[in-house]
């Protein structure tokens, strides 16, 4: 089995060395944001979607829009407005005079990398569409089912300031994503730096650096990251401790409406292989664990009405959850 990790580890160590490259074209455009940009590329890597949150003007879009342009795929932006209906994303059939036949018209949604902007400003038909995509990798127009492209990618943004005119996406359909990504704003130092460098409104060329196919040999690296017992176990009792919190010594039962779904189990275990392939590393250890789990687990833990009166959030649960579990 050592011997194992070692070569595991030596295929990663080989693997891995585009993802620097791919951070430094990244980062000649985006200033900071580090982790906002590595969970982008732990998504990619586990062919998983991802919501943004953030407030207006914190690099959602532009970071989404980059990555798709260092990538050597097709790229759709979709901007989600109230008036935004399921056929505007999926296609529909057309008429078609001559022969009196409809022939299909795909949507913007056949494509790899689809920026879901603001998706919640469109009404639950729209997300419900996007969704089911999103879950079947696949759409059916008319009678006819198309399956989407590979890789297919939602990269999603909400603002979560603003709430007037929008239509919050459920618990259930939030779910779908992978991952939430809570954006920041920047330090001092970084915002001095975004001033200098987007003073001129032009465009920084970045290159394309990587393939479709880069992306699917890479995923089958990370699917060979070692994954002990232990570590298993581990990941099994945070998530088991969102939904009897008791048998874990943790008083959160008042706190707690509703726990995280296995799905949750199946993601993390597969971010915290791509958290380790991104470190160069072809083995998984608690500080993976620790680093990502956040982002997996914060729209799956839904907190209660009193833990809101009290201003405990479902990430103020999280941590007290890691900080109470032994660590193997």
């Amino acid at each position: 089995m050592d011997y194992d990790i070692r070569a595991i580890n030596e295929k990663v160590k080989e693997e891995s060395v585009f993802v620097e490259v791919v951070f430094k074209e990244l980062e000649k455009v985006i200033v900071g944001q580090r982790h906002m940009l590595e969970r982008l590329f732990i998504g990619l890597l586990c062919n998983g979607h991802m919501l943004l949150e953030g407030v207006p003007g914190l690099a959602k879009t532009l970071s989404i829009k980059t990555l798709s342009r260092i990538i050597k795929a097709q790229f759709q932006r979709i901007q989600f407005t109230p008036d935004l209906l399921p056929a505007d994303l999926i296609g529909t059939m057309i008429y078609h005079q001559k022969d009196g036949s409809f022939i299909p018209k795909k949507g913007p949604i056949f494509t790899n990398i689809v920026l879901a902007d603001e998706i919640n400003r469109a009404p639950a038909k729209v997300q419900s569409a996007l969704l089911e995509a999103m879950q079947e990798r696949q759409v059916t127009i008319g009678n006819q089912t198309y399956p989407l492209e590979d890789p297919f990618l939602v990269l999603a943004t909400q603002n979560p300031i603003e709430q007037e005119g929008t239509y919050p996406l459920p618990e259930a359909q939030v779910d779908r994503f992978m991952l939430k990504i809570h954006i920041t704003y920047p330090d001092k130092k970084e915002e001095r730096l975004i001033m200098d460098r987007m003073m001129n409104e032009e465009q920084i060329p970045v290159s394309q650096v990587i393939s479709p196919e880069d992306i699917v040999r890479a995923r089958s690296v990370v699917n060979e990251v070692y994954v002990d017992d232990k570590i298993k176990d581990y990941i099994i009792d945070i998530v088991f401790a969102t939904r009897e919190p008791k048998k874990y010594g943790l008083d959160l039962d008042n706190l707690i409406e509703y726990g995280a779904s296995p799905r949750a189990t199946i993601y993390l275990t597969r971010a915290v292989k791509a958290h380790a392939f991104l470190q160069r590393r072809g083995y998984v250890t608690p500080e993976d664990i620790k680093s990502i789990g956040i982002d997996i687990l914060r729209h799956r833990v839904i907190a209660t009405y009193e833990a809101e009166a009290e201003n405990i959030t479902s990430e103020n649960i999280i941590q007290q959850i890691f900080d109470t579990i032994e660590v193997p």
